[in-house]
């Protein structure tokens, strides 16, 4: 996992094939440096559904107790409910094991802070400076040693903190609900019958191997062909993100989402300093949008960690991402797919009105075209200065009717070549340009 040149962490966390790059004594090495810089517990420690969940969970913790850290260990739990216990319980730091939308046969580690954020770069750096430190981890000993405490309520009490934020029952709505066969498997489906809603459950029923299986955020053309009419809530692998399914089988990204939400509040006055925070990634569709509303959208690069960043910058307190992570700073400080749903719902639920609806009054999107490319090393691409010109000359000729993103994943060895256009046709074409550039210059 430690490769010279290469940054140990990524967008999201640590991920690696399991026990083959992301291996039980990688994850127990690496709780030793991070439990090392902490004065006390417990860690909280929670996982997804993949088989490989727990044998990389008790790693984790075994390396924070020979450093001398408590752990609290909260079994399978969507990653919003380990962020919600994290900060509320008093601990010291957040531990998740899932790789969240990749297959299976992944996994991987993401540290939480104190208050349940994903740590700051700042703060991974200073772990991954002492995983590479050759100095002996310390070791406690006798009484010093720490233990594992086991949270049979954690489930519970996050449903608990979840149904306390409703404003509205859902009586009366029919909604389908695709778990991913991930963490969300069993409190999506009882959040949402403690709220009243006529719930049908699908992909809720993990094996250790058929999370995200053709299901699941990433793949929402499932949800659509079962909903059968109904609203359509999709989740990933541990549940931080969503992508809903309208009445119409459409599926609606978290632009569509945040669109949706973002004009809700602001009509009702409730959108703090009328102010939005997206990344980069989001939908040109999405800023006009919000200028048509006169609310100020502020873009960050892509990450969670940076909206919320930029929403404590400009004192605001809603944004996300497309990819369908969606942030409520009064509530939770990371993206959590349930609570993204239930505040869907509320919308429609106050209005009246379908998902549908609400979708096409609030954002026309523009044709996107998003394409990955598998490279050997993305850090190449900064120096690529072929691509680059390409860059500003498809941007030139685009102007204000469309947009071109091209940067290196934070996760995966691949450059993404996002195209935005007036057509879907004319952004196939500037795609297919880019990407032959990307091809021929990185591989």
């Amino acid at each position: 996992m430690l490769q010279e040149g290469r940054r140990l962490f990524g967008t999201d966390g640590i991920r690696g094939v399991a026990n083959t790059e992301l291996t039980p004594d990688f994850a127990m090495r690496l709780s030793r440096a991070a439990g090392e810089a902490l004065p006390h517990g417990p860690v909280v420690i929670g996982r997804d559904t993949r088989r490989s969940g727990e044998m990389l969970s008790s790693a984790l913790q075994a390396g924070f107790h020979s450093v001398g850290i408590d752990t609290v260990d909260v079994g399978v739990l969507p990653s919003g409910g380990v962020a919600h216990l994290t900060g509320a319980t008093g601990a010291m730091m957040g531990a998740i094991v899932s790789a969240s939308h990749n297959p299976a046969s992944d996994n991987g580690i993401k540290l939480l802070g104190r208050t349940g954020a994903k740590l700051t770069d700042e703060e991974e750096d200073r772990v991954e400076e002492r995983l590479r430190d050759d100095r002996p981890f310390n070791v406690a000993v006798g009484e010093a040693v720490g233990t594992r405490f086991p949270n049979g309520d954690a489930a519970s009490s996050y449903l608990d903190f979840l149904t306390g934020l409703s404003e509205y029952s859902f009586r009366g709505l029919s909604i389908a609900l695709d778990c991913a066969n991930g963490s969300a498997f069993q409190t999506a489906p009882e959040l949402f019958e403690r709220l009243k809603a006529d719930v049908t459950v699908l992909a809720a029923d993990p094996d250790g191997t058929n999370i995200n299986d053709g299901v699941g955020a990433t793949s929402p053309g499932f949800l659509a062909a079962e909903a059968n009419g109904r609203l359509g809530l999709a989740f990933d692998g541990d549940a931080d993100r969503l992508i809903a399914v309208d009445e119409d089988g459409v599926p609606a990204n978290g632009d569509v989402i945040m669109a949706v939400i973002a004009r809700h509040l602001h009509e009702r006055g409730r959108l703090k300093n009328d102010t939005v925070v997206a990344t980069v990634m989001s939908n040109l569709g999405f800023r006009k949008a919000m200028e048509s509303i006169g609310v100020n959208l502020i873009q960050t690069q892509v990450g969670d960690r940076y909206v919320l960043r930029g929403l404590r910058e400009h004192g605001a307190t809603f944004g996300g991402e497309q990819s369908g992570h969606v942030i409520f700073l009064d509530d939770l400080v990371t993206g959590d797919g349930l609570l993204t749903g239930l505040r869907l719902l509320e919308v429609v639920a106050a209005s009246g009105r379908s998902l549908a609806e609400l979708r096409r009054e609030a954002i026309t999107e523009y044709p996107q075209i998003l394409r990955n490319v598998r490279v050997s090393d993305t850090g190449r691409l900064d120096d690529a200065e072929l691509i680059w010109s390409a860059v500003r000359r498809v941007e030139e000729d685009l102007h204000d009717d469309g947009r071109v993103l091209v940067r290196a994943s934070g996760t995966e060895p691949l450059v993404r070549v996002m195209v935005e256009a007036a057509t879907k046709e004319q952004a196939a074409a500037i795609a297919d340009e880019l990407i032959g550039l990307v091809r021929s210059e990185l591989i």
